[in-house]
């Protein structure tokens, strides 16, 4: 990866890597839980390659980004990591931006598309629409997409957290074997990621957004407008490409017509075949000619 840059940008001290000429096509590659920005070693080159300035940051309470102060609430719920998408974007003098991510990254993305369609030229969401809708969160799914979720039900929990907190490593790596289960990484390859885990804030971050989505914990107060505005589940208008992995161990496949009503703009959504959660990290030439192609069409 490249080397990291830092900047201050609302509540955090944001570290990213950056790629490509400054003067090219913006493009954010956001990742999720429980990954980092190494997710994307080989999509950002990639699209550097063909002319894009590329942002991969570290979202908070991974690696080494940081509250800038103490008192902040060390919230992982949707609205903060959508305003700290907005707010670096902000920094970094961006107006405008194709946006791609999955998992937690991926929620950010969606959230700044649908709420501010105007800094976004283009959305790549893994998991079609991924904005929570948390009012539904206590309604059970079928058992075999229940079970998936176990990991959500234990960090509900104080033997959660602390187990979490006792082994992080452990935990986050079985995530990754059944969250993927045809992907043959390395130890090398997940000790590279899992640094970014021994993040202070961390295990506070992930037990909170955990907690949160299913309406058991409270949110940062200084998110609650956007968090409104997120419960009416507004539409994305921006062009979209959205993907499935047809092996994803943690959310099972769905047809575009899933997710059509929450997309209002020009939508194409893809089911690719061995492919787990992962998925720039496992087919990264498959998500960097995505990017790629929303960068062409928004480009004059």
């Amino acid at each position: 990866m490249q080397s990291l840059k830092k900047i201050n940008a609302g509540v955090l001290e944001i570290a990213y890597a950056e790629y490509g000429p400054k003067d090219g096509t913006p493009v954010f590659l956001m990742h999720g839980f429980p990954y980092d920005i190494h997710a994307y070693a080989e999509v950002a080159p990639f699209l550097a390659a063909a002319g894009c300035r590329v942002i991969v940051p570290y979202l908070r309470g991974f690696g080494p980004t940081r509250f800038l102060n103490a008192d902040t609430p060390r919230s992982g719920e949707q609205a903060a990591l959508g305003a700290d998408l907005l707010v670096l974007m902000d920094t970094l003098a961006i107006p405008r931006a194709v946006l791609a991510g999955y998992d937690w990254g991926g929620r950010a993305a969606c959230v700044v598309a649908a709420l501010w369609p105007e800094r976004c030229s283009g959305l790549v969401s893994f998991n079609s629409y991924n904005i929570q809708n948390i009012a539904r969160a206590m309604v059970p799914d079928v058992p075999e997409s229940e079970h998936m979720l176990w990991y959500q039900y234990y960090f509900h929990s104080e033997r959660g957290r602390a187990g979490l907190q006792k082994d992080r490593r452990a935990v986050t790596r079985l995530l990754w074997k059944q969250w993927s289960p045809t992907w043959n990484f390395s130890q090398e390859t997940f000790e590279r990621s899992a640094a970014a885990f021994d993040n202070p804030d961390f295990v506070d971050v992930v037990i909170q957004s955990y907690r949160h989505r299913f309406a058991l914990a409270a949110g940062d107060p200084a998110y609650l407008d956007i968090e409104a505005r997120l419960a009416t589940q507004p539409p994305i208008n921006v062009p979209a490409i959205t993907f499935d992995g047809a092996d994803d161990g943690v959310r099972v496949p769905s047809p575009a017509s899933a997710h059509a009503a929450n997309f209002t703009g020009p939508r194409s959504h893809r089911v690719v075949p061995g492919v787990g959660h992962n998925m720039p990290q496992e087919v990264p030439e498959v998500f960097a000619a995505a990017v790629l192609e929303l960068v062409q069409a928004s480009r004059p």
